[in-house]
């Protein structure tokens, strides 16, 4: 068989080479013989892989390329492997089990594996790299026929169809109306959704375990393959995949789990979360003794988004992720946001006019409004966290093939639009209980804490302003009123957006008011001394630090009121190197109030 071809088949082969013994050309009397030793090779190889015998098996295995039968020394070499993955449920076994198709297929999955794992060093030794593929795509095909016949078991025996109808029937009724249905349990549904991933997560780390596997492999084909490798992954194209990598993604066990993912999961899973929000919102309680007021439901609903999202990417496929991604956010905005939405829009649709609540009412009702407030801030915080703990979830790189990691990470990340629509909410609904409720109330405030103030004094005025600190006492006063039930009920993100649209509220006017004042030396040492105590009472009340950024016009006000009597203005102003936040004609203005 080492002779060349020519030589064989040459003129002078075919004349001279024939005799009465064997009559035939040298090719045809070699090709007999091949034919013959190809069915010795064939039987005695069956007749050692059915009795198990590794050596004999493995003797008459590396036979088949010596005699040009390659092709069929890989096809009986599939076959023998194929019948040791043949997947036989114990009799014991009950398709009822929840665990029953999932340790099925395992067994199917880990058993192909296997057989790559120990027997591709053995193919390659004998038939040269890259000639496992035969024997995969017969393993392929194997695979193929069990995972249709566990899919369609799987479907008859859990009712899928049924399922889906139901769902389909109760996702058309209003939230009010689940609770009287009984046709469907979400614990059901929970279960089947459980198992769907299961399945389809089995397949995904055997399709990732043959990748990782056959990739090293076919990386070092050549001189050049590591190179070749990593210029693929530089350059970012899509490159031709290997023989065995392509028969994965070809094969019918893929598109499978991808139709039963598509035809039940996605579906199936957005109604689970629809129904299990509206339980939530229904079972929801307020503890009114803790600070802040919060309700369960944020805590409650992320700990069932965050499980759907563990299960949603156990199932490893990027497509259903995708899918039930953008499913998931729009059942998040209408069945939580929207609802948390309504609640606020009904605490002082249905409590009558301002005039005709009594005050225990009006405190009732900001309680309740505060709450689901709160309740947004805290959603926004647990959805930050959920995105972030995912992101880094092993189950990612566990489940997912290199080239999809960061479309799972994106699909993700995605939901930090959830968020932003929570803090678009909250601050839509701080607004309105801050119009609602503080505004009209600081309409005379600064008038109220500068009633009969005079900044034109002398030093004995001055003396008295300084013992009876009358404008910090007023301010600290009134804003203790202003603010009381706020601080201590509020999340700390929610009582700073307040505090910064009262202040906002009331820096404008204040700057108006004391423009309307005269000053005399020793009054504009007393205008800074209060300014810089209530400053500095205002920062106390807040952990954050954005109070005296509030302030900066007013500080700059005072410091032209506290000029030298003999220093220019002007010069001041465009000498000074502040970056001023008055015009210039406003500083004009100001120094023009000293008397």
């Amino acid at each position: 068989m080492s002779l060349p071809t020519e030589v064989i088949s040459g003129l002078f082969a075919e004349t001279a080479v024939p005799t009465p013994e064997s009559h035939l050309p040298p090719a045809q009397t070699l090709h007999a013989a091949r034919e013959e030793l190809l069915a010795i090779f064939r039987r005695e190889f069956d007749k050692a892989s059915q009795s198990r015998d590794a050596a004999a098996t493995s003797r008459f295995f590396k036979l088949f390329p010596a005699i040009g039968w390659e092709l069929e020394g890989l096809q009986a070499y599939a076959a023998f492997v194929v019948d040791l993955v043949r997947v036989r449920a114990p009799a014991s076994a009950k398709t009822s089990s929840p665990l029953f198709y999932i340790t099925a297929l395992t067994a199917l999955f880990e058993s192909i594996a296997m057989i790559v794992d120990q027997h591709q060093p053995i193919v390659e030794k004998y038939y040269g790299p890259g000639k496992m593929t035969p024997v995969i795509e017969r393993l392929l095909q194997e695979s193929d026929r069990v995972v249709n016949d566990m899919i369609e078991g799987w479907v008859e025996e859990r009712a899928m169809e049924r399922k889906l109808s139901d769902t389909s029937n109760t996702s058309r009724k209003q939230p009010s109306q689940y609770d009287a249905d009984e046709e469907v349990d979400p614990r059901e549904i929970d279960k089947v959704l459980t198992e769907a991933a299961g399945m389809s997560g089995r397949w995904s780390l055997f399709r990732k375990f043959m990748y990782d596997r056959l990739k090293d492999d076919y990386s070092d084909t050549d001189v050049d393959g590591e190179e070749k490798a990593s210029d693929q992954s530089d350059n970012g194209e899509d490159k031709p995949l290997p023989d065995g990598l392509r028969a994965i993604e070809a094969s019918a066990s893929k598109q499978h789990f991808e139709d039963m993912l598509t035809a039940y999961y996605v579906p199936l899973e957005s109604w689970y979360a629809r129904s299990a929000l509206d339980k939530v919102h229904r079972l929801s309680s307020a503890d009114l003794l803790a600070l802040p007021a919060v309700t369960t439901t944020p805590d409650d609903a992320f700990y069932i988004l965050k499980a759907i999202l563990n299960r949603l990417l156990s199932c490893g496929s990027l497509a259903a992720v995708q899918r039930t991604a953008e499913l998931l956010r729009d059942v998040v905005d209408k069945e939580y946001t929207g609802v948390i939405k309504r609640k606020l829009d009904d605490v002082y649709r249905t409590a009558g006019p301002a005039g005709t609540r009594g005050d225990k009412a009006e405190r009732e009702n900001r309680l309740a409004f505060i709450v689901l407030l709160n309740d947004l801030d805290i959603s926004s915080g647990h959805m930050e966290r959920l995105v972030k703990e995912l992101s880094a979830s092993s189950l990612i790189t566990q489940f997912y093939l290199d080239s999809e990691v960061e479309g799972v990470r994106a699909t993700v990340a995605s939901f930090n639009g959830v968020v932003t629509k929570f803090r678009s909410a909250l601050r839509a609904g701080i607004e309105q209980l801050f119009n609602q409720l503080m505004r009209p109330r600081l309409r005379t405030f600064i008038s109220d804490v500068y009633k009969d103030v005079s900044y034109v004094i002398d030093e004995d005025s001055y003396a008295q302003a300084g013992y009876n600190d009358v404008v910090r006492k007023r301010f600290v006063k009134s804003w203790e009123t202003l603010v009381d039930g706020y601080k201590d009920t509020f999340t700390e993100n929610n009582y700073r957006l307040l505090f910064g649209l009262a202040l906002d509220v009331l820096v404008r006017p204040w700057e108006r008011f004391i423009s309307t004042l005269r000053y005399s030396e020793l009054g504009a040492i007393r205008f800074d001394q209060d300014l810089r105590a209530i400053t500095s009472y205002l920062s106390s009340q807040t952990a954050f630090g954005d109070v005296r950024e509030k302030f900066v016009r007013l500080q700059q006000i005072s410091q032209l009121l506290n000029l030298d009597s003999e220093e220019d203005a002007d010069e001041f102003y465009n000498g000074s190197g502040i970056a001023w936040q008055l015009g210039e004609q406003e500083a004009r203005n100001i120094v023009a109030l000293r008397v």
